[in-house]
């Protein structure tokens, strides 16, 4: 990896522990190791709820096909929802986010990928956290690969202070909801919401199946799709990064996608791209 290379990407491979992370994922696998000893039917609904919300719409419509990939457009107060809903997860700021996985599709499983299986399995799932030297803060540096969003006032600040929707919103959890809910809907969630999207960096490199045979090694993997509303249709997406639409076939469920149509019906969305099944270009057509 370059020097150069180095400076700029927003995570960079380091011998040394990321000590403030670690603490805080353990803080989070604590409560939610914990969490089943508090169990309660109304603290588990409002889990599913926010993870629908924060992994559906925060990463899958908003940081990844939006604010990423601008597959289809949307009013600014829609984007906007959705990177507040994005910084819910605990996987930083928008700026953050997009320019560390425009640099993983620039050099997919290559030299310079944030997150390869090829560097190894566990560096590819959390070693690439743990051991990364964080530059989540560092605007200037990443707005190299995400030029759209960091001439937006509203997403640079959203990227310095991207704790504050986790933090106010575990504050309002607990006092309105109890210790119970706290468990369930934050640290529970939270890191199912982690380890979902991160097998999305780890196992839909490794096991699946491969539609498109592309540089990488992105496969389509059903499971994956199903934790992460349709985002482990990874092989498709690597082949059309564009597509607002991941799973191509009609068996490929993509609730992300039919969420994404829904708001295009509502006339909320608009120049949206979709890849088919049988397309050999990169190329995604737009719907009519």
């Amino acid at each position: 990896m370059s020097q150069a290379l180095k400076t700029i990407t927003p995570i960079s491979q380091s011998r040394e522990i990321n000590w403030i992370t670690v603490i805080f994922l353990a803080i989070f696998h604590a409560g939610a190791a914990a969490a089943p000893f508090y169990f309660e039917w109304k603290s588990v609904a409002v889990m599913a709820l926010l993870y629908w919300i924060t992994i559906g719409w925060g990463i899958g419509m908003g940081y990844h096909r939006l604010h990423t990939h601008r597959s289809y457009v949307v009013p600014k107060w829609i984007e906007y929802l959705f990177a507040i809903c994005g910084t819910m997860t605990l996987e930083g700021g928008p700026i953050f986010w997009v320019a560390t996985h425009r640099i993983h599709h620039q050099n997919s499983d290559l030299e310079g990928d944030p997150h390869s299986p090829r560097d190894g399995k566990w560096w590819s799932h959390i070693g690439w956290i743990i051991f990364g030297e964080s530059k989540h803060n560092k605007t200037e540096l990443l707005a190299r690969y995400t030029p759209d969003l960091a001439k937006d006032p509203f997403y640079r600040w959203l990227n310095t202070w991207h704790f504050l929707p986790v933090a106010v919103s575990s504050i309002l959890i607990w006092y309105f909801g109890g210790f119970s809910m706290f468990l369930w809907a934050v640290c529970m969630r939270i890191v199912l919401g982690l380890h979902s999207t991160w097998f999305v960096n780890s196992a839909s490199h490794i096991w699946g199946k491969r539609r498109f045979d592309i540089r990488d090694d992105s496969t389509n993997s059903w499971w994956v799709a199903i934790v992460t509303f349709g985002e482990g249709w990874h092989n498709n997406h690597h082949a059309h990064p564009n597509s607002a639409r991941h799973g191509l076939a009609w068996y490929e469920f993509d609730l992300t996608w039919l969420q994404i149509r829904f708001l295009q019906l509502m006339g909320l969305a608009s120049k949206v791209k979709v890849a088919t099944v049988d397309m050999e270009s990169s190329l995604a057509r737009k719907v009519a």
